[in-house]
């Protein structure tokens, strides 16, 4: 047959056809893997550390003497909506079940903590403090630090109002902050806790007889450093109803300047003869001396009137933290105090306060800082494997070193040293156990250093002594 492939056999040209076949049908049909946009991928060596963040952070819950529970991913709806905010009400993830029941995916651990503590009241102790790390959804624009799935590291305090709890909340977003040193030679004391509290504002409407106007106004101050004061000043003369002189009188209170005594005496005079008002510029001031008191550095915190925490839930103190390095990926450790949030659950007066660590916002900020090392091993001791015929010499060997405390990864095949020194390297090991048929017959092994190159030579019987001392 001759045709444009020349003299070819028909057999030939079918099957060659039919490969040529096969590859169209395998790319055209093969699904492209890619995340969904908002959500994120966890390498080894961002899950590594954000895991002994977690395990930091749970260490610091638990020596405060909070408990960990855990809660569903999924709430009925009706659980979730209308407790936030107009936003994340938008933002929720909602479907309805193969049951018909509508849901959502939670979108924060506080609002299911107010249906946990009313479902379970008789079964706990008040006052309750948990803490609880689990994910969360949010259905919002994407950003620096910002995920639609994200980590949330919660502690709250049940069942009272004492303002001792709330200076509790700060003292542990002190300690979690200044407990992250991820590498030896890094420091990250460089943040400021910003606190506020509500009923200043509160104090403030009800004082301009416009209270019934402070969800709107409350949304509006949210996002003052986002869009700036004019933009919320229309904002306030627009959804919220009021008036330009009170939308200025309220941007001129939460715009205050000044040393921490300066805004305090400043909110003193503004707020005077309003009760609320009274009680929230009091508490504030008992706040600050107490935290600083309890041995937070005074430069840290700061009294910040604009920080109204976009959440409708929260009453009394709120806190903000930022990393001075980077203040635009926002609040790395925010929240508050919230004395009604269970009413809508039972009849149980039920008051909490507490924060929640931004996790993945953090570890965000951590690697934009190069504070995170760049290791993707678990263990610091890796073994080459040499020779087949000593697998057995091997195997003992590394597991009298485990016996002896020492976390080792031994290398499955039996390939060139380079190129299982290239695996160490790549994964960030410190050291290499290097055994060959010489050194079984002597019965000693090699130690390399991977960061330096050094090697020594040491007996198989002293091998796990010298290894903690290298390590050490």
């Amino acid at each position: 047959m001759k045709s444009m492939f020349g003299k070819v056999k028909i057999s030939e040209l079918c099957e060659s056809n039919f490969i040529l076949l096969n590859y169209y049908l395998f790319f055209y049909f093969m699904i492209i893997p890619r995340t969904l946009k908002g959500f994120r991928d966890f390498l080894p060596e961002i899950m590594l550390p954000r895991e002994k963040l977690i395990e930091r952070a749970s260490k610091i819950f638990r020596s405060y003497g909070f408990c960990p529970i855990d809660t569903p991913s999924l709430e009925y709806l009706e659980i979730l909506q209308g407790k936030g905010s107009e936003e994340t009400d938008r933002q929720l993830y909602k479907f309805e079940d193969h049951g018909g029941r509508q849901v959502g995916l939670r979108f924060d651990l506080t609002v299911p903590l107010a249906r946990y503590v009313s479902q379970h009241f008789s079964e706990l102790t008040f006052p309750f403090k948990r803490y609880h790390i689990g994910k969360v959804w949010r259905g919002e624009n994407t950003q620096a630090g910002r995920y639609r799935e994200f980590m949330q590291c919660d502690f709250d305090i049940i069942g009272t109002k004492s303002i001792v709890s709330d200076i509790e909340v700060a003292l542990i977003i002190n300690t979690l902050l200044e407990s992250i040193d991820l590498k030896s030679n890094s420091s990250f004391d460089r943040f400021k806790i910003r606190v506020n509290n509500r009923k200043i504002l509160t104090g403030l409407l009800d004082k301009n007889n416009i209270l019934d106007k402070s969800t709107s106004l409350l949304r509006a101050l949210d996002k003052l450093n986002k869009i700036g004061k004019q933009a919320v000043i229309n904002e306030m003369v627009s959804v919220a109803e009021v008036n330009s002189e009170q939308a200025e009188q309220v941007l001129e209170l939460v715009m205050l300047q000044g040393t921490n005594d300066d805004i305090l005496l400043s909110l003193q005079k503004i707020l005077s003869g309003n009760l609320i008002g009274e009680s929230g510029v009091d508490e504030l001031s008992q706040f600050i001396k107490a935290v600083v008191a309890a041995g937070v550095p005074a430069g840290r915190i700061v009294v910040d009137v604009s920080i109204a925490r976009g959440l409708d839930y929260y009453t009394g103190m709120i806190y903000e933290t930022f990393l001075d390095e980077l203040p635009k990926i926002g609040s790395v450790c925010s929240g508050g105090r919230y004395d009604d949030l269970a009413s809508v659950y039972t009849k149980q007066e039920l008051p909490g306060v507490g924060g929640s660590l931004g996790l993945d916002r953090l570890i965000s900020a951590m690697e934009e800082l190069g504070m995170i090392e760049k290791v993707s091993a678990t263990v610091d001791v890796f073994m080459p494997f040499f020779v087949n015929l000593r697998l057995e010499d091997y195997l003992r060997f590394l597991s009298e070193l485990k016996s002896d405390g020492v976390n080792i990864e031994f290398y499955p095949e039996s390939k060139k040293i380079g190129h299982q020194l290239k695996y160490a390297d790549k994964r960030g090991f410190k050291l290499a156990v290097i055994v060959g048929e010489d050194e079984f017959q002597k019965g000693t092994c090699q130690i390399k250093n991977l960061q330096t190159g050094e090697s020594i030579e040491v007996s198989q019987e002293s091998t796990a002594k010298k290894i903690k001392e290298l390590l050490s």
